[in-house]
């Protein structure tokens, strides 16, 4: 076998001796590197038919009976994912929704094993000095004064907000106000509450009954708008339909109203520009919580700190997960008004919150929360989404000449394309024609994704959600692979 070190020594000697004996060193050497790669080559094959054959036998895939072929994915850095066999792809979906500051970052690494070195664990019924300094850092962000609980997900995170909201009310004399609205599409998690508000009957098939107390609501969904209207002659009745549901189900009985800023996983639906201020209007009118659900939405992915500073309002709790970390580590929090907070400190034996996490607030991830958005300060950004957002959405413009583009939404750095079989019927591209331009695009190094499981025959939109430090170049990239796949895509 080579060896690496002999090798190069040799060269450095070879290079002082003279350049002709350089060039008869690397000649011999040649053959030497054409063997190395062959043998490689049949490790990696080898390596990859066990690690399959393992694959198959005993994982359980995310959001699929199976998966036979997947890709398994070896490394990943700065915006590049790379395969077991050496296939370089673009990440055009930041992982999940979540690798914000792209891959490879050293510091956090550092600050995760600088962290676990130092005290792995304690749990959250005490404190530590990570966890401390998030909270008070999550609060220069939120602009506001909450008190934050940390658990392990979105859906965890969305779980508190309900078992807070419940019992706020309970505690100050309106037990009967224990239900939420939702809105059609949208998606808070996989938990039974969670799953409860979210409005995806796909993701609910076979779940049913989930937790009691969920309605929902007509989404601002102008492109199919429930309610026939078109821009010009809008009146947010969309934002209406959620008074009208707290007044037919009873303001009395009514605790929260959970909104993403923008519907993102059921198809990136961006509202109209003053309906998430009418929607705050309606529950501080009745009474009524609003919980905005930043999982995605957070940390930038706007191209504000949180989504909900797009639009001027002021939840009274705050739900976030995936960009606290980048995906680094598992966090979630959830963001509470210190007002809704003091309630619990007085009323009886039961008045605390009986809640644990064994995970939530785990040091290390807090340490990892830490670095991961003092990367996002110190390389501004949160304002780079929303520059190269502005970019891609420019770039994407000219899709409209496609007869299967039915509509582009974006949002910050976050695009959804809905492809539709006719534009004038607005019938939905079927899944057939989704898969080629997703396989096309993968083929070619390019990883986006698309709205699944969401409304039956309704899983049409292409989206995409790059980490922050993608470059223009690379977005180009991107557009031109997708343009080519759907131009290249069959509609039958």
């Amino acid at each position: 076998m080579l060896n690496y070190s002999d090798f190069f020594y040799t060269i450095c000697i070879m290079l002082l001796s003279g350049f002709r004996a350089t060039i008869l060193l690397c000649r011999h050497m040649k053959g030497a590197f054409c063997n190395m790669n062959h043998t490689d080559k049949q490790t990696v094959s080898g390596e990859k038919d066990m690690l399959l054959n393992q694959d198959r036998a005993f994982l359980w895939h995310h959001m699929a009976p199976h998966n036979d072929h997947p890709a398994i994915f070896t490394e990943s850095d700065n915006v590049y994912l790379t395969d077991i066999d050496g296939n370089s792809y673009i990440d055009g979906m930041a992982g999940l929704w979540c690798v914000n500051v792209g891959h490879g970052r050293t510091s956090i690494a550092e600050a995760a094993a600088k962290q676990l070195n130092t005290m792995p664990f304690t749990p959250m019924t005490n404190s530590h000095k990570p966890a401390i300094q998030l909270a008070a850092k999550l609060n220069d962000w939120l602009d506001g004064h909450y008190r934050i609980f940390f658990s392990n997900s979105g859906s965890d995170a969305n779980e508190v907000a309900f078992k807070i909201a419940r019992q706020y009310f309970t505690q100050t004399g309106k037990p009967k106000k224990y239900k939420f609205i939702s809105r059609y599409r949208a998606y808070h998690g996989n938990s039974m509450g969670a799953l409860g508000a979210t409005g995806q009957a796909d993701r609910k098939a076979s779940y049913e009954p989930v937790a009691e107390g969920f309605r929902h609501a007509a989404p601002p969904y102008c492109y199919r708008c429930p309610f026939g209207k078109e821009p010009d002659s809008c009146s947010l009745e969309c934002a209406s339909s959620i008074e009208q549901t707290i007044v037919w189900e009873g303001a009395d009985t009514v605790a929260g109203v959970i909104v993403e800023p923008v519907i993102t996983g059921g198809g990136v639906i961006t509202p109209p520009e003053s309906y998430l201020q009418k929607v705050q209007e309606i529950c501080q009118k009745h009474d009524v919580l609003l919980i905005v659900d930043e999982v995605i939405c957070g940390f930038g992915r706007s191209g504000e700190a949180f989504g909900h500073k797009n639009f001027g309002v002021q939840p009274d709790i705050v739900t976030m997960a995936k960009g606290i970390t980048s995906a680094y580590a598992p966090l979630s929090a959830t963001a509470v008004s210190n007002d809704l907070y003091e309630s619990f400190k007085s009323g009886g034996p039961q008045s605390h919150f009986r809640h644990v996490n064994t995970f939530g607030g785990n040091p290390m991830s807090c340490a990892v929360a830490l670095e991961n958005i003092d990367i996002l300060e110190r390389e501004d950004l949160v304002a780079q989404a929303k520059s190269t957002g502005s970019y891609l959405r420019a770039q994407l413009e000219s899709f409209y000449q496609f007869p299967s583009v039915g509509d582009i939404r974006t949002f910050g750095l976050m695009a959804g394309i809905e492809l539709v079989t006719d534009k004038t019927t607005k019938e939905p591209a079927p899944p057939e024609f989704m898969q080629q331009v997703l396989g096309y695009c993968k083929q070619h190094g390019v990883m986006i994704g698309k709205n699944s499981d969401t409304v039956p025959e309704h899983n049409n939109v292409l989206t995409i959600s790059p980490p922050f430090i993608i470059s223009h170049e690379q977005i180009d990239t991107i557009v031109e692979t997708l343009r080519e796949a759907i131009t290249r895509a069959s509609p039958a």
